[in-house]
């Protein structure tokens, strides 16, 4: 099936926009077509990264929502399914919320056979625990849900794990995968040449070139997420 994946968590900092590049990058190395959507304005990161794939989109209009669902409209010419992923903002819920209960965005793409999946990008910080929550509480059993514990914000998942939250989560089908973290430096170069994954390990010149061993431990990491990602009902 088709997939439309939503990359959130609700509060800034958890680590979104690297998911959804990852994410990205995976459906590139599988050979899987995809959209993106970039609903950051302020950093649109997604887009600086992966701009062949990626575009802006504005969440304050169902206008600019819109374009999310009709990509599927947009069938690959090889006949493979199509994916999107979009990469949600801090604090981009409500707005979400009230275009896809309006617009009965559920039942319209499951008739297309797209199946949704929320993707809950969660620190160690007791917020994350409440978003994920509150977003369980929005939407219900209607998508998927796959929980991401990014151990580039934290290592003590606790609260999540103990929570109430997560439990009516597991309930419901949700997945929960844990996201390694990249070396600190190797991250920091990679963002400021704005390149991709594939770009970054593929650059041999430029001051913010990876060393030889960078290279490998970025291998490395996305190996360990691509098994991970495999897992998973993408």
């Amino acid at each position: 099936m088709s997939s439309l994946n939503f990359i959130g968590g609700e509060k800034g900092g958890v680590g979104k926009s690297v998911v959804s590049r990852v994410l990205a990058q995976y459906f590139i190395d599988k050979d899987r077509p995809f959209t993106g959507f970039d609903t950051d304005r302020s950093h649109t990161s997604f887009t600086r990264f992966y701009a062949d794939y990626a575009s802006p989109v504005i969440v304050d209009s169902y206008e600019g929502l819109d374009l999310i669902a009709t990509a599927f409209e947009d069938a690959p010419m090889d006949g493979k399914d199509k994916s999107v992923i979009v990469d949600l903002a801090a604090q981009t819920a409500a707005p979400l919320t009230r275009w896809v209960k309006d617009s009965d965005v559920f039942s319209v793409l499951a008739e297309m056979g797209v199946t949704v999946n929320f993707w809950h990008v969660a620190d160690a910080g007791k917020d994350s625990v409440d978003l994920l929550g509150r977003l369980i509480n929005t939407f219900g059993a209607e998508p998927n849900y796959f929980v991401v514990k990014n151990l580039g914000r934290g290592s003590d998942f606790s609260q999540l794990d103990e929570s109430p939250a997560l439990e009516k989560a597991l309930t419901l089908g949700a997945r929960v995968i844990t996201l390694a973290q990249l070396h600190e430096a190797s991250m920091r170069k990679i963002d400021r040449q704005n390149a991709s994954f594939w770009s970054a390990l593929n650059n041999r010149s430029g001051e913010d070139t990876l060393g030889l061993l960078e290279r490998q431990r970025v291998k490395n990491w996305l190996k360990k997420t691509y098994d991970t990602l495999d897992t998973l009902p993408l």
